[in-house]
């Protein structure tokens, strides 16, 4: 259950609805496993596990959210074959050459015929709100799952005021900075051994370090002509680990030791008590640490 990325959002306006009220808006919208002919499905399932009714678990006012997406799986090259075989059959039977048209048609048809039989996988997007806060965080490495999420909740609520945060200060002028002079690296900061630079111009190169040193010569000479830091691995006060982007988006977050001995010291009757006390820990360190990435960043940029 503890996040590995945040996809970080905020709300415009005050997000009101108890945890009660927003579980009766995403019942409708519970997930259902693919029919035969379906080539996905999507839905909201229990945060906890499939096995739970509960699709919110409420906990000191944050409350967390799943959504759950199956897919049907066929693979490419399968497709292709037997689509060569029905257009060949068809080509020799009508002694003519099907057109892109009628070729497109008989894939459809093949998929069609072959959804009853695909493999299936599922996949799962955690995301949590603090109201209190005004953030929305979500579990996704990537805009686009974030935005399925968001995308799936917002038919769910008929609105959802969110916006991807935004500071006033540049992430990638900051983060430069840092690694241009590490006297300006924030004191509850650690630059740690991996980074990521860009040139600035449009399709400019890209150079990926890791276990690397980010004070010797060989990388303040790429800041020296240009480059700039697009990506960089920090640890923040020994609670957490994580590469932050130049859009603010958190990756391979860790919680550390320190927070992990908390875990260690509480005691759980079941599976659903230790996922609270997951999510209790998890959400408090991110409430102290998400209006400090704000200040470490110039502060919150609300226009």
């Amino acid at each position: 259950m503890w996040f590995k990325n945040l996809a970080l959002y905020r709300f415009t306006e005050p997000f009101s609805l108890a945890a009660e009220e927003l579980e009766e808006k995403l019942a409708d919208k519970r997930f259902r496993p693919c029919g035969s002919q379906d080539e996905f499905s999507m839905g909201w399932t229990s945060p906890v596990g499939d096995a739970a009714e509960q699709l919110i678990h409420a906990s000191n006012g944050f409350m967390m959210l799943c959504l759950k997406k199956e897919e049907k799986v066929i693979p490419a090259a399968v497709i292709n074959e037997m689509l060569q075989e029905k257009v060949f059959e068809k080509e020799e039977q009508e002694a003519r050459k099907l057109s892109k048209k009628e070729r497109t048609a008989l894939k459809d048809e093949l998929i069609f015929e072959l959804l009853p039989r695909a493999f299936s996988f599922s996949k799962k997007t955690f995301a949590y709100i603090d109201p209190k806060g005004g953030w929305m965080v979500v579990d996704a490495a990537s805009a686009k799952k974030a935005e399925d999420l968001l995308s799936h909740l917002r038919k769910c609520l008929g609105s959802l005021p969110v916006v991807p945060v935004n500071t006033i200060d540049k992430p990638v002028a900051i983060m430069t900075q840092w690694l241009t002079d590490s006297s300006t690296t924030p004191k509850d900061l650690l630059v740690e051994d991996e980074c990521e630079l860009r040139s600035p111009e449009e399709d400019g190169s890209i150079i990926r370090c890791k276990r690397h040193d980010l004070s010797l010569p060989e990388i303040t000479n790429h800041l020296d002509i240009g480059k700039q830091v697009i990506k960089l691995a920090v640890n923040w006060t020994d609670r957490m680990s994580f590469i932050v982007d130049e859009n603010l988006t958190i990756k391979r977050l860790k919680f550390l030791d320190l927070i992990q001995d908390q875990v260690s010291d509480t005691d759980a009757e079941d599976e659903v008590a230790h996922f609270d006390v997951d999510f209790s820990i998890m959400t408090l360190e991110l409430s102290n640490f998400l209006p400090r990435l704000l200040e470490i960043f110039g502060g919150e940029n609300k226009v």
